[in-house]
C-alpha cells in the first residue's frame, strides 16, 4: 500500500485502501479507511439527479425534486400548479408513466461529461420517491424497467461512461423514501423497529453495489433516523471488506443523523459546503449549475445558471482547501441534457484543457490564497526538481503586474501562464513575495477566458 501525507499531514490518501483491513462494524474503525487515492486526484466530478421528478420538473426558483413533498405539505404554489394542470384524483404515481426518457442516449451523455473535463459522475440510482433508476428486485411497479422508460437507465449509463471514457462511474442513493408505508411505519415506532431497512433501504445497496459496482457510493436521505435504525455500520464494513469494490470504492459521510462532517468517508457536511480554509479531512463540494434546483426545472431562466466566473472560482478554492468539486446537472424528463448545461460543462472542459495542470492530482499548498492580493488561490505539486506552486488568479491583473506576497522566489524560480508559452519575468519583493510582469496579450493570445493559472516552479524542496 502507498500512502501520501499531503499539506503539513492534514489530508490521507492511500493507492490500495483494501490492504488496511478487515475493518469492524464501529465508526472508530471505519474511519480509519483512508480515502482512495484516485478520488483525491479526480478534483473535480458530475452529478446527475434524474428521476420521476423530471416529468413534472416544476419547481419556482426551488427544488423540483421535492414536489411531492411540497405537495402533501399544502404548499400553496405547488397545489394551485397541480390544479390548474392535471385531472382531479391525479395522484404523485400517475407521474411515472410520463417519465419516458424517450430521447435518452447515454452515449451522448457519455461523450458530453468527458468533455467536461470530469474524472467521475454519481448519478442517482433512487431519490427520495422510492422510484429507482434500475430493476430492482424490492421496488416492483416502481422501477426504471417496469414503468415510464421501461429499460435500465442506470445500466445504461454505466456501460456507456465505461466503454467509452476513464471517468469513474458512481451512483447516489437515498436511505430514506418520504412515503414509502413501511418507513413511515418505523418513523412512527421512533424508528424502533426496522421493516424498511431489511426490507428495502439494505437490499436495494447490496443490489447497486454488486450489479454495478460504483467507484463512488453516494449516500443521502440519513437525516431523520440514526444510523443504528440505518444498519450502517454493518453495510459500511462489508463494503470495504467483501464487496467487489472493497479496495477502490469512495464513499461520503451521510449514513446517519448527526453523522456529515464526523463519521464515514469524504465529508459532504452540507450541500454547497465551501468552507474556503483547509480541512485536516478529505471533502467534497457539492452544488448546482441551476442555482435553484438539482432536478431539471422547466422554469429555467438564463440567470439562472451559474456562470463561468463563479464555477471556476468554486473550484479554485474548493481544490486549494483539499477538497473535490461535484457539479450537478439535472436531465428532462425525456432524457436530455438541456443545452445550457452542455455548454457550461463544455466550457469547463475547454477551461480544463488548458489549467488541468493545477487541478488534477494537485496538494493544497501550505497557504491557501494571497497574503496580499485578493482572488488568488493556491495548489501545488512535489517532485524530485522542488515545489511547484499554481497561482489561480479570479480577475486578471490592472497595470501590468500580479504581486504574490505568499510566494518567496528563489534565484532559479520560473514563471509561466498556463496555455502561453513564454516564460515571464518577475521581481522579489522586498518585504516579501514577487512581482510578476504581465505581458500585454490580444483577445486571441489569452489562453482562456476565466480564471488564469500561474505556474511558478523552482521553489526548492
Amino acid at each position: 500500500m502507498i500512502v501520501v501525507a499531503v499539506a503539513l499531514g492534514c489530508l490521507v490518501v492511500a493507492a490500495g485502501v483494501g490492504a488496511d483491513g478487515p475493518y469492524s462494524p464501529t465508526w472508530k474503525s471505519l474511519d480509519a479507511r483512508p480515502t482512495p487515492a484516485w478520488f483525491d486526484e479526480a478534483k473535480f466530478g458530475i452529478f446527475i439527479h434524474w428521476g420521476v421528478f423530471s416529468a413534472p420538473a416544476y419547481g419556482r426558483r426551488r427544488e423540483t425534486a421535492f414536489l411531492w413533498k411540497f405537495w402533501n405539505e399544502g404548499d400553496p404554489d405547488t397545489l394551485d400548479y397541480l390544479r390548474r394542470n392535471y385531472p382531479p384524483g391525479f395522484t404523485y404515481a400517475d407521474f411515472g408513466p410520463m417519465f419516458r426518457a424517450e430521447f435518452y442516449d447515454p452515449d451522448q451523455w457519455a461523450d458530453i461529461f468527458k468533455a467536461s473535463g470530469a474524472k467521475y459522475i454519481v448519478l442517482t440510482s433512487k431519490h427520495h420517491e422510492g422510484f429507482t433508476n434500475w430493476p430492482s428486485e424490492v421496488s416492483w411497479n416502481w422501477n426504471a424497467m417496469d414503468i415510464g422508460p421501461r429499460r435500465d437507465i442506470l445500466g445504461d449509463l454505466a456501460t456507456s461512461i465505461r466503454t467509452r471514457t476513464d471517468l469513474r462511474f458512481g451512483l447516489y442513493h437515498s436511505l430514506l423514501e418520504f412515503y414509502n408505508p413501511l418507513y413511515l411505519a418505523d418513523k412512527k415506532n421512533g424508528f424502533k423497529t426496522q421493516t424498511f431497512v431489511e426490507r428495502k433501504t439494505m437490499p436495494e445497496l447490496y443490489e447497486i453495489v454488486n450489479a454495478y459496482k460504483p467507484d463512488v457510493l453516494w449516500s443521502d436521505g440519513e437525516w431523520e433516523a440514526p444510523d443504528t435504525y440505518w444498519n450502517s455500520t454493518n453495510f459500511l464494513a462489508w463494503l470495504f471488506n467483501e464487496s467487489p469494490v472493497k479496495d477502490y470504492v469512495a464513499t461520503n459521510d451521510r449514513w446517519g443523523q448527526g453523522l456529515p462532517c464526523h463519521h464515514g468517508g469524504y465529508y459532504t457536511c452540507q450541500d454547497k459546503y465551501n468552507p474556503k480554509v483547509l480541512q485536516k479531512h478529505k471533502w467534497e463540494n457539492c452544488l448546482t449549475l441551476d442555482l435553484y434546483s438539482w432536478g431539471y426545472r422547466r422554469t429555467i431562466a438564463a440567470n439562472d445558471f451559474i456562470s463561468m466566473d463563479e464555477l471556476t472560482q468554486t473550484l479554485a478554492e474548493t481544490i486549494s482547501c483539499g477538497g473535490n468539486m461535484l457539479l450537478n446537472v439535472g436531465p428532462t424528463g425525456d432524457g436530455r441534457i438541456d443545452p445550457m448545461f452542455e455548454e457550461r460543462l463544455r466550457q469547463m472542459g475547454d477551461w480544463l484543457k488548458v489549467n488541468g495542470e493545477g487541478v488534477y492530482a494537485s496538494k493544497p499548498w501550505v497557504h491557501q490564497n494571497d497574503t496580499l492580493t485578493p482572488g488568488v488561490w493556491y495548489t501545488s505539486k512535489i517532485s524530485a526538481s522542488g515545489t511547484v506552486v499554481y497561482a489561480f488568479v479570479l480577475d486578471w491583473p490592472k497595470g501590468g503586474t500580479l504581486t504574490l506576497g505568499s510566494v518567496d522566489p528563489v534565484s532559479g524560480t520560473t514563471v509561466n501562464l498556463l496555455g502561453y508559452g513564454v516564460s515571464i519575468p518577475w521581481q522579489k519583493r522586498a518585504g516579501g513575495g514577487m512581482d510578476i510582469q504581465i505581458p500585454t496579450l490580444s483577445e486571441n493570445q489569452m489562453p482562456c477566458r476565466w480564471a488564469w493559472v500561474f505556474r511558478v516552479s523552482g521553489l526548492g524542496l
